[in-house]
């Protein structure tokens, strides 16, 4: 696993003096870069030390990026999930963004460490395709259930609707 900051300034210092230690605007994030394989367990050990909220998690297409920029060691997927946890008693965040080829893009869900993360999966699911191994409902939750394929993939076809106003006049 790969471990940076997200940015360039700050420390992950607490501030001193005061009861409540912050940091500053603008201060470096930290970055977490699992490989699938260690991904629930690190999730698992940040939960365990205190992150007790998933704020977000989310897909992305990387189809027209191949060579995008990683830290040494990482080797760029199509996709990528990226997941944002919170702890409120330290005052510190920390994204885990972990690479899912497109052969097999298949993660497993965060849904028994974080409920919260159910709406979060299935978002990730409808619109780009990847499938979180466990969940108690992986099914679409913006689309239809008919719908065919994943419309934020980079490959998805662009197609036109109609849009129909009421009372609108016919052509000019």
């Amino acid at each position: 696993m790969t471990t940076t900051t997200d940015g360039d300034t700050g420390s992950d210092a607490p501030a001193s003096g005061g009861s409540t230690a912050r940091r500053p605007r603008g201060d470096a994030q930290e970055l977490l870069l699992p490989t699938r394989e260690q991904y629930l367990e690190v999730v698992g050990n940040l939960r365990d030390g205190g992150f007790e909220t998933c704020a977000d998690l989310c897909a992305a297409d990387y189809l027209t990026h191949p060579g995008r920029r990683l830290p040494e060691g990482v080797v760029p997927q199509r996709f990528e999930v990226v997941v944002n946890l919170l702890s409120l008693s330290q005052v510190r965040r920390v994204r885990v963004r972990v690479q899912v080829p497109a052969d097999d893009p298949v993660l497993p869900t965060l849904f028994d460490l974080y409920p919260g993360t159910e709406a979060m999966e299935r978002e990730a699911y409808d619109l780009v395709g990847v499938v979180f191994e466990g969940h108690p409902d992986m099914t679409r939750i913006l689309l239809p259930e008919d719908w065919e394929g994943h419309p934020l993939r980079k490959d998805y076809g662009v197609g036109r609707v109609p849009v129909q106003f009421k009372g609108a006049p016919g052509p000019r």
